[in-house]
């Protein structure tokens, strides 16, 4: 199996739902949501890509570097890449069904863990979504994270225990889906908290606890001040608020402001290895990869995400190389070119 067998092969499975365009920039489903693409005029999830583009890399091949280290660790868990899998949700009415929640989210965290990585999983509308998250974490132990949205406190609270008891990694919160009317809609109310609930909610679980969904420097410095672990700097894919700025733009000042505090991950516009060193460069630990995941699992399973990681690590790898970068852990800003450091 290639990538170019696995794309051809989402773009069957996926049909009326993703074009599988060649490059994913949202140009072409802009407003597609429910569907893949952002938001109103799709301006949040171009702008992830957009933002990515200006930042420019410094080649060298004069240096010491011969075997870059890639490995990463997690409260624990080394990991292969800096390179997680975003939590996503929603085969039925955003991907058009040929694959069930299950069966979508079971590649896509056994992919995960055959790349040497970890996999996010996320909640919706339909209680099968988080269900099927913990299924196939509690099938892979210690290699998933599971995501909730924010609902109400004590059902918060309910699935915390229950991403407890089946040995997930860590859990979180994607608290930008604050204003998604179509759970609302469906009797899954969700809605934006407070510091003092976001305080309560992360007191509620011994797990490292993520808050996904920071977009400026004082609401990342809330999270941490409320006990998060770790924060997803992340506009959610640009399909929760038209015309948010990428997360590559606002970046710096969030890795400024709480850098050492917390583990920063950064979500949005990933779409190659370079991507990834641009935003270690600019500040982040780790970075999330979301929709070419997903066409990755339609088009080839669990393979098709293994495959798509790897090239994904391969192209990191290449970058570091002709950068003169060591170690994923200490990406110096140096190697950006001027005006695009953090």
């Amino acid at each position: 199996m290639d990538m170019k067998t696995v794309r051809e092969q989402a773009r069957e499975q996926l049909k009326g739902f993703c074009r599988v365009c060649p490059v994913c920039d949202g140009r072409v489903c802009a407003g597609e949501v429910p569907g893949m693409g952002g938001v109103g005029t799709g301006s949040a999830f171009k702008a992830n890509l957009e933002a990515l583009a200006k930042v420019q890399l410094n080649m060298r091949t004069i240096h010491n570097v011969k075997e870059p280290d890639m490995t990463w660790t997690l409260w624990g868990k080394t990991l292969s890449m800096p390179i997680l899998v975003a939590p996503i949700t929603g085969s039925s009415y955003n991907m058009g069904g040929k694959m069930t929640e299950e069966e979508f989210i079971a590649e896509m965290v056994a992919g995960a863990v055959e790349a040497g990585t970890l996999c996010m999983t996320g909640d919706g509308a339909d209680p099968r979504m988080f269900d099927s998250g913990l299924k196939a974490g509690a099938e892979n132990k210690g290699h998933s994270i599971a995501i909730i949205k924010p609902r109400a406190q004590e059902v918060v609270a309910s699935h915390l225990r229950a991403a407890e008891e089946v040995g997930v990694l860590a859990a979180g919160m994607d608290i930008d889906g604050a204003g998604l009317v179509t759970m609302a809609m469906k009797g899954q109310p969700v809605g934006p908290k407070t510091l003092a609930e976001m305080h309560e909610v992360i007191a509620a679980t011994k797990l490292p606890f993520i808050v996904k969904g920071v977009m400026t420097a004082d609401e990342a410095e809330a999270a941490i001040q409320a006990g998060a672990s770790a924060i997803v700097v992340s506009n959610h894919g640009g399909r929760v608020l038209d015309f948010t700025p990428g997360a590559a733009e606002v970046l710096p000042a969030i890795v400024d402001r709480v850098k050492g505090k917390a583990i920063v991950f950064v979500d949005g516009g990933v779409r190659s290895g370079s991507d990834v060193l641009k935003l270690l460069a600019l500040g982040a630990d780790a970075v999330l990869v979301g929709r070419p995941v997903l066409i990755a699992a339609f088009g080839g399973g669990r393979e098709g995400v293994a495959l798509y990681l790897n090239q994904l690590k391969g192209e990191l790898l290449q970058a570091m190389l002709l950068t003169g970068t060591a170690d994923v852990k200490n990406v110096p800003a140096s190697i950006l070119y001027s005006g695009h450091r953090g």
